[in-house]
Order: structure tokens, then C-alpha cells, then sequence
């Protein structure tokens, strides 16, 4: 429940080791805010473009829209040179598009984040490792 600032929004349920500091936590999501504002100069609209029309089309199944973020994921993971961690840069990657994609088409908003609550929770050991670190 971490706003892309850090904050809290509401009560926030620790689900990770009790031990987990939530200060801790608010740290990682401002690092990854960063991060994200750093990657959102290199997402061409294109890519953005793409995803909301697969948003938009009622044919598709979650989990084909699911694989297609995934897709898209991956060709941006691929162009954009880092050092970071792979599963980190797709963490960033994954919320940076969706805020794109809600950005251009405010409707789509509560399907492009379910989506890519989907999408995360296939990185959900490394979110766990990330925070236990």
C-alpha cells in the first residue's frame, strides 16, 4: 500500500518478516520512485501506445494482457542499459508503464493495475528478498 513517494496510503499491513522495519520500506519504494522517474525519460510512447490498445480490446483474457506487460517488460529491460538488478528494473519498469498507461487513458486505470499487481506477484521472492535484505 506504498505510494510511489514512499508515504503510507491507509493502514499499511506488514506481510513481510515481522522484523521488517516499515521505515525500511518506505526507503526501498523512494529508491524505486527514483529509479522509476529515471526510466520513465526512456519509455518510447509507442510501447505505451500498444499496451493500451491490448487494454482496450475485450477479446484478450487477463492473462494474455498479462503476458503482453510482460512482453513489453522485457523489450524495455532489454534496451534500456543498466546495472541494476534484472528483477528490479522490471519492478520499476512494470510501475512505470502502468502509470503511463493511466496517464494516457484515466479509464483503464483499475484494469492496468490489477494487471500489474499480477504481473508482480510473479516477482514476489525477490520483492521478499529485496525488503528482508
Amino acid at each position: 500500500e506504498l505510494q510511489t513517494d514512499g508515504n503510507r496510503s491507509g493502514h499499511m499491513q506488514n506481510v513481510f518478516d515481522p522484523e521488517v522495519n516499515e521505515e525500511v520500506i518506505r526507503i526501498i519504494a523512494a529508491q524505486l520512485a527514483e529509479i522509476g522517474d529515471q526510466f520513465d525519460k526512456e519509455i518510447k510512447a509507442r510501447v505505451v501506445n500498444d499496451l493500451v490498445q491490448h487494454f482496450l480490446n475485450e477479446n484478450l483474457s487477463a492473462e494474455e494482457i498479462t503476458r503482453r506487460m510482460s512482453e513489453a517488460v522485457e523489450e524495455i529491460v532489454r534496451a534500456i542499459p543498466s546495472d541494476m538488478e534484472k528483477e528490479k528494473a522490471m519492478l520499476v519498469i512494470a510501475m512505470v508503464l502502468t502509470k503511463k498507461i493511466a496517464n494516457t487513458m484515466p479509464s483503464l486505470l483499475q484494469h492496468v493495475f490489477s494487471t500489474t499487481v499480477n504481473y508482480i506477484s510473479q516477482l514476489h521472492n525477490y520483492i521478499v528478498r529485496m525488503v528482508s535484505a
